[in-house]
């Protein structure tokens, strides 16, 4: 046996810990929260012979629900008459109940307390738009069946009458960009020295050259890294390019994000990054968003934008036979609106790219060989050509008619598509513009095109270099504005996952490809945010003492920063996807894996006796289990004033002779349901194509894992927790149930440990098999933030029904459902009814022909975490997490942090320190408390900091009997002067999402008040 032996901690998660040189200790309130009774129940009276038929009806209708009322009324009273037994207080009329400070919180109550009117979010049904389009209604519409479209190859032939502009002349604009990824085939670094450093620098004199000419810019990271090392001058220059229109910086982010895997959590710290860098800097604002490469597209990263400020976006990588449906019924731009938004509140404008690529032959029209030949860096004698074998030719006074009709055709062409006379048109690929050749090459060719197309009258078209705001500006002119007899633009709602840009390529592979780093990933995002929002509240505090010079304000800025910033790098597409080089890899996860040691020293290898702070990072008071890990057995665990709290020391090992999970039962009603936890294999098809990085392409369906031995069983038995651990030859698969009061003991734990580094071309999947009657439906989460329906379909392959799993997957029949949490961004299907399935790990030997160059052969034995919830339910046409589900994925993603004092500060005696005055309502999350860097030199924080908060849309069609939450429903309304314990709002302002614009409401408020689904930041100053 090892010399350190696991054991765990039972308590109340009572400590909070300044990480920065400050210990903080959090109490903790005991909830008990009751409503009373009314005792204004309608009776029948005799003699009421004339009462109608249909009200005895309805009063029968409601005589259930009134009785499950009153129950939970008798339970709460009951509850109430305990707590005041033990002296625990009643209500308090702040954000949430509180009792006095006490060292452990006790029982949950019976019943959670949940606001009538919380409810009605989740039982409200809306009319779609008369113009409204539905991506689910669109997949069941479509027959996916890839027909040859021509020149055009999926799509369709496009033809026109030429008198078509004669009274409303086309307008064209060409958008130069160049794409440039912070890592891929290159590290960050690598690209930056090689390639971006000279785009940058020749956008700065080649714009310069022409007022005519435009340039967009997207990526922070290389813009920020490249400004650091200009002169003043050059800064100068750069800023005078944005006040006249010929730069614009699009989106804004610190990356263009992938939108399957990333967290909002993350989606939000990199766009807010960027725009903080801006702000500081040169002092834009973003307009429109613009994400030419991410791998499908979520509606969640459009409300990000809006709430950001952004009126218009763009996007490209969608399902060719989506993009040709939306180009047939010219919906190619839309009002993209959440799936819960009753109105239009939340439609921010968007242009759907109709081709296959963002490269020039795909952009200026249907036809790729003719469009090749005005990429005008493809002229002969350069380093590039055109596959087509058919030569760009340079512009002169004798052929610039002949290129005009060509080019003016594939423009007009692409027009029919869309609803308006203005087209747009990118012109630009991956690290374009890196040579001053190329510059003139396009400029000067492009340049004559236009002189002569606007010269001619007769062709009736403008032609000009623009930015995609100045192309957006024209749209809404065309089709927005009153004065034009334009149609209006469609409503859409839904996701565009799974993307296939071919046949039956569908790039459900990157869901799951390098999983260890998609977890590195998790952990960092839970250390970040605890970090920003304790030293946030650390120098509120050093603040209001006076004692500035006691604490490395400036250094823990710049160290916060570096993580954000490196957290926001591998939110690029081609990091947490895992679909980068085998080195490149390997420094995102360098830079991660050292800002995850500089955020949170907590190993807890340690010789007794010592101190052990534990920092609740989520905003709920909560009852946990806390690992850590010992040199002896003997161990004795008290609180700092030396009561002790429950704890389970090592392991007591039975024989055993099986290992899964046939059963769970209901507490509530003990009813038991069939689940059975499975494993399989998908290996790769034998055709051509196989599956790589990007694609899955398995050979069929799953085969069931077999191992070649008998597995090693071990059985733990305790009074903190029970588990069973399997170890197969490539998982070792735990289950593990908590005999806790809280949250921990409403689901059952699964964590796998995968390694199939021996492998070749195999994908290993857990498979949850269950009675749940769930037919053909099943739902996965977007960015851990909302719910999408799913639909698996027969008439689609078997790798085209995953989809990306942030954060949670379910079933359900009317009865019953059944959630899956998970720590880490994972593939997900339900291919049977009643089936929940998930892809692991990936292990594949070649290359999948996307341009990565390589297969996935640097796998890790990676850990998998999970959270299995059963919960009983009742018919609702509409559907979300229940509250349960979001509190359990919100401790299973932010566990309790465990940190050893120093031998050095042993001596110290910690105090508490109690920042949340009470918990938030349970549907608020605090997504984060983000310092705000000066604008004055030195880099240090300013003292003001960004408060995010979040309330989440739940589902009361569920029990709130016995859910282990220690908190209340408020209808989105906070306290503010009740929010922390001590400190107070100085002052209060409601901006957009990343701190760009102020919005109405006021510079100060007593109450916030959140609408479901609502996400929203306020300036603060805390004294």
């Amino acid at each position: 046996m090892k010399l350190s032996r696991q054991f765990t901690v039972f308590g109340s998660a009572i400590f909070c810990v300044v990480i920065f040189s400050l210990y903080l200790m959090l109490d903790h309130l005991q909830l008990d929260h009751t409503k009373s009774p009314n005792n204004g129940g309608d009776k029948l009276q005799n003699g009421q012979l004339s009462i109608l038929q249909d009200k005895i009806d309805r009063l029968e209708r409601l005589l259930s629900e009134n009785n499950e009322i009153i129950a939970n009324i008798r339970d709460s009273v009951i509850n109430l008459k305990e707590s005041v037994k033990d002296g625990r207080g009643g209500l308090d009329g702040g954000n949430m109940s509180q009792g006095p400070y006490l060292e452990l919180l006790a029982s949950p109550p019976l019943v959670l307390p949940i606001d009538s009117q919380d409810c009605q979010f989740a039982t409200r049904e809306f009319s779609k738009p008369a113009d409204g389009v539905q991506l689910l209604d669109v997949y069941d519409l479509l027959t996916f069946d890839n027909h040859d479209g021509g020149v055009w190859k999926q799509g369709f032939d496009i033809t026109y009458q030429e008198n078509e502009w004669d009274s409303e002349p086309l307008q064209v604009f060409v958008v130069p960009h160049s794409h440039n990824d912070p890592g891929w085939l290159k590290t960050f670094d690598d690209y930056y020295r090689d390639q971006t450093q000279h785009i940058l620098n020749n956008i700065v004199v080649k714009l310069h050259e022409d007022s005519r000419r435009k340039m967009i810019w997207s990526e922070i990271s290389y813009f920020s890294k490249w400004w650091d090392n200009i002169d003043n001058q050059k800064r100068d220059a750069v800023k005078s390019l944005f006040e006249q229109g010929q730069l614009e910086i699009t989106t804004g982010g610190w990356v263009m994000p992938d939108e399957a895997n990333s967290h909002y959590f993350a989606l939000i710290d990199q766009l807010l990054e960027g725009h903080q860098w801006l702000e500081r800097n040169v002092g834009v604002k973003p307009q429109t968003g613009w994400a030419v490469d991410p791998f499908g597209h979520s509606p969640t990263q459009a409300y990000l934008l809006k709430q950001a400020g952004l009126a218009n976006m763009l996007i490209q990588r969608v399902h060719y036979s989506v993009k040709k449906h939306f180009a047939s019924q010219k919906t190619l731009e839309f009002f993209w609106r959440q799936n819960w938004d009753p109105a239009s509140s939340t439609d921010i404008l968007c242009h759907m790219m109709p081709f296959y690529s963002y490269d020039v032959p795909h952009t200026c029209g249907p036809d790729p060989k003719i469009c090749c030949q005005f990429d005008f860096k493809r002229l002969p004698g350069g380093r590039v050509s055109c596959p087509w074998r058919v030569p760009p030719q340079p512009i002169t006074d004798g052929n610039v008619q002949q290129r005009v009709q060509m080019l003016l055709d594939q423009y007009r062409k692409k027009s029919k598509l869309f609803r308006t006379k203005v087209v747009m048109v990118p012109l630009g690929d991956d690290f374009r513009y890196a040579e001053a050749l190329e510059w003139d090459q396009q400029f000067q060719n492009y340049q004559k095109l236009f002189d002569y197309m606007n010269s001619h009258p007769e062709l009736h078209v403008k032609a000009q270099f623009g930015t995609i705001t100045d192309y957006f500006n024209a749209l809404r002119k065309s089709a927005i504005d009153p004065g034009h007899a334009s149609a209006s633009l469609p409503v859409v709602s839904g996701d565009f996952f799974t993307y296939a840009d071919r046949d039956d390529h569908y790039w459900s592979g990157y869901f799951t490809s390098r999983p260890f780093y998609k977890r590195l990933d998790r952990v960092l995002e839970s250390h970040l945010r605890a970090a920003e929002i304790l030293y946030s509240l650390t120098l509120a505090n050093i603040q209001r003492f006076g004692k500035l010079n006691d604490f490395p304000a400036v250094e823990n800025n710049r160290l916060l920063t570096e993580a954000r910033r490196n957290l926001g790098l591998f939110q690029h597409h081609d990091a947490i996807t895992g679909t980068g080089k085998d080195m490149v890899v390997i420094d995102y996860g360098t830079r991660c894996h050292s800002d995850m040691d500089t955020l949170i020293n907590h190993e807890l290898k340690y010789f007794s006796p010592r101190s052990v702070v534990v920092y609740n990072p989520t905003e709920q008071d909560r009852t946990s289990v806390v690992t850590v890990y010992v040199n002896t057995p003997h161990v004795c665990v008290i609180t700092d004033h030396g009561h002790p709290v429950p704890a389970q020391v090592s392991a007591v090992w039975d024989d055993s002779t099986t290992a899964s999970t046939e059963r769970l039962k209901l507490k509530e009603n003990g009813s038991e349901h069939q689940i059975k936890v499975e494993f399989a294999w998908y290996g790769t098809t034998s055709n051509r194509d196989k599956s790589g990085a990007y694609l899955f392409l398995p050979d069929g369906e799953a085969k069931m894992y077999s191992p070649a031995r008998s597995p090693v069983i071990r059985v733990t038995k305790g009074s903190v927790f029970s588990e069973i651990t399997t170890t197969f030859d490539h998982v070792t698969h735990t289950l593990r149930l908590y005999n806790v009061q809280g949250v921990e003991g409403q689901a059952v734990e699964i964590c796998n440990l995968v390694d199939i580094r021996r492998e070749f071309n195999h994908e290993i999947a857990m498979r949850l098999a269950s009675d749940v009657d769930s037919k053909d439906r099943f739902f996965t989460d977007l960015n851990g933030f909302q719910i999408q329906p799913r639909r698996t379909m027969a008439k689609l392959p078997l790798q085209a029904n995953f989809y990306p799993m942030t954060s949670m997957a379910y079933i359900q029949d009317p009865g019953t459902r059944l959630t899956l949490l998970t720590a880490q961004s994972l593939g997900s299907a339900s291919l049977v009814s009643g089936q929940l399935e998930v892809i692991m790990d990936r292990r594949l030997n070649q290359d999948d022909n996307r341009g990565l160059g390589q297969g996935v052969l640097d796998n890790k034995v990676t850990p998998s975490t999970f959270r299995l919830l059963l919960e009983k339910r009742k018919p609702s046409p509409l559907s979300y997490p229940s509250l349960l589900s979001h509190v359990s994925s919100l401790y299973l993603n932010h566990p309790l942090i465990s940190m050893a004092v120093s031998t050095e500060a042993q001596s110290l005696s910690l105090s508490a320190f109690t920042p949340l005055a009470s918990s938030l309502p349970c549907d608020i999350h605090l997504v984060n408390l983000r310092s705000i860097q000066s604008k004055e030199d030195g880099g240090g924080p300013s003292d003001e900091a960004a408060l995010i908060l979040h309330r989440k849309g739940f589902d009361c069609a569920f029990s709130n009997r016995n859910t282990g939450l220690l908190c209340a429903t408020t209808q989105g309304k906070i306290h503010t002067e009740k929010l922390f314990s001590e400190l107070r709002f100085q002052s209060i302002i409601p901006v957009s999402l990343t701190l760009m614009h102020t919005t109405e409401g006021g510079s100060s408020k007593e109450e916030i008040r959140l609408k479901p689904m609502e996400i929203s930041t306020y300036r603060v100053q805390l004294t």
